[in-house]
């Protein structure tokens, strides 16, 4: 009787699923070419990161993740690649605190190594060296937006006059 009481799932805990991983949109071009190819390669990299959540129904969400990789040399554009790679996940039962973490670090962690591999892929493709991307902490990031906003909110609360 026990076995049974412990196979049954808690209905109210915690559940995270991946549904579906997929890329939303690819973006490529090296405007300099051939020339890029014969002059020195001295590759200074540029790297931005987006993040962008929407509630597809209940507990069902998309997470986009946006990279962004310009890279010059000579002070010339090589290339420029942007990924939005994107994932649906099942998010139940979490508080919304949890819930803002969930889609902006943990799922943005899971979908970065999606968007390193598309990024390394076209940039070979498009005949340049792989350009292969340093990992990135997402927990970091979502901590360092927080503290934005709480300073923005304190700033503007600061700034009323009552």
């Amino acid at each position: 009787m026990q076995d049974n009481q412990q196979n049954k799932v808690d209905p109210n805990a915690p559940h995270f699923e991946i549904q579906r991983i997929y890329i939303k949109d690819v973006s490529y071009e090296a405007p300099n070419t051939p020339h890029t190819f014969v002059d020195d390669w001295k590759p200074e990299v540029q790297l931005n990161l987006e993040t962008k959540s929407n509630r597809i129904q209940e507990n069902l969400h998309e997470v986009i993740l946006s990279v962004t990789a310009t890279v010059t040399t000579n002070k010339k554009s090589a290339f420029l690649v942007e990924v939005h790679q994107a994932g649906i996940f099942m998010i139940n039962n979490f508080p919304n605190d949890q819930l803002r973490q969930m889609l902006g670090s943990f799922c943005p962690n899971i979908l970065f190594p999606y968007a390193r591999e598309v990024i390394s892929d076209v940039v070979m493709r498009g005949g340049f060296p792989q350009l292969i991307l340093a990992p990135v902490n997402f927990d970091m990031l979502y901590n360092q937006h927080l503290e934005e906003q709480n300073k923005g909110e304190q700033s503007d609360k600061e700034g009323k006059v009552h």
